[in-house]
C-alpha cells in the first residue's frame, strides 16, 4: 500500500528520546526513510533497529550539532546514506529553568547552544538539499519543521533563558518561511505545553522538586501526540502550508 511519503528522507535531531524519537517512529510508518541524530549513539541503534523491524528505513548518526562541522557532517551522511533530503525536524533542544539572576552562566550558553545555534546549523545544511527535494518527485515540496515550545509564545517567570530561545525560534521560523515560500519548501513551528518528555531532568536538583509537582499536577501531553502534529504538517497535500501548530495539554492552563 502506498504510504504518504514514500520515496522521502528524513532527518530528525534529538531523536534519542522523547519527541524526536517518536516523530522518527511516525515518519518511517508514513514511508520516509530516516536519519536520526543525537548525542547517544546506543539509544541511536536501538531506535534504528525498532523502526527496521516494524518494516521502516533508518539510519543511526551520531553527531553534536552545536558544532558547524557536526551539524554540517550530519546532514551530509544522511543525504550520502540516502540520496536526498525532503524533511528535516529541528527537535534537539534542552530546558534549564530558575531564576534569572541566581541562574549559572553556563546554563544560558547550553541553552542558546543547543536550541538556537544548533538548529541554526543544521537548518543552513540542509536548505540546498531541501529545496532540491522541492523540485523533483515524489512531493514536489519539501518540509522544514522546527520544534518550539508555549514558551516561545508565553513568557513566565523562572525561564527567561529558555523563553528567550524559543521566542527566537518562533521569530526565526517565520522570516524564514516568507523566504522560503517562493521555492515550496514549507518551513513551520510546533509549540508543545506541558510533554511527558527528558527535559524536567535538567533542571538544577534544587528546583526539581517544585517543577516536577508543578508539572505532574495534570495529564500531560505525550510525545506520540507532538509526532502527530509534524506527520499532519508534512503530510499535507503541496497546496496545504501549515505555518504553526500550537498544543498545549487539555488540563494545561498556562
Amino acid at each position: 500500500m502506498t504510504k504518504e511519503l514514500d520515496g522521502t528522507v528524513a532527518l530528525v535531531t534529538g531523536a534519542s528520546s522523547g519527541i524526536g524519537a517518536a516523530t522518527a517512529r511516525k515518519l518511517a510508518e508514513e514511508g520516509a526513510s530516516v536519519a536520526l541524530v543525537a548525542r547517544r549513539g546506543d539509544r541511536l541503534e536501538e531506535l534504528a533497529k525498532e523502526i527496521e523491524a516494524a518494516g521502516g528505513t533508518a539510519r543511526a548518526i551520531v553527531a553534536d550539532i552545536t558544532s558547524r562541522e557536526g551539524a554540517n557532517a550530519a546532514v551530509q551522511e544522511a543525504v550520502d546514506a540516502f540520496g536526498r533530503l525532503d524533511i528535516v525536524v529541528n527537535n534537539a533542544g534542552v530546558m534549564l529553568i530558575g531564576p534569572f539572576a541566581d541562574a549559572p552562566e553556563g546554563e544560558w550558553e547550553q541553552m542558546v547552544n543547543v536550541n538556537v545555534l544548533g538548529l541554526l546549523y543544521v537548518s543552513k545544511a540542509a536548505l540546498p538539499h531541501l529545496i532540491k527535494a522541492a523540485q523533483e518527485d515524489p512531493r514536489h515540496t519539501a518540509d522544514l519543521v522546527n520544534i518550539s515550545s508555549s514558551a516561545g509564545r508565553v513568557a513566565r517567570g523562572g525561564t527567561a533563558g529558555y523563553n528567550l530561545t524559543k521566542f527566537g525560534v518562533n521569530g526565526f521560523t517565520e522570516s524564514l518561511r516568507q523566504e522560503m515560500q517562493p521555492l515550496r519548501v514549507r518551513v513551520s513551528v510546533v509549540e508543545p505545553g506541558n510533554v511527558q518528555t527528558e527535559l524536567a531532568s535538567h533542571t538544577r536538583e534544587e528546583l526539581r522538586p517544585g517543577f516536577e509537582a508543578q508539572i505532574n499536577s495534570i495529564e500531560r501531553l505525550q510525545p506520540e501526540d507532538i509526532a502527530d502534529a509534524v506527520a499532519y504538517i508534512v503530510t499535507s497535500k503541496r497546496r496545504v502550508a501549515v505555518n504553526e501548530v500550537f498544543v498545549r495539554a487539555a488540563d494545561q492552563s498556562w
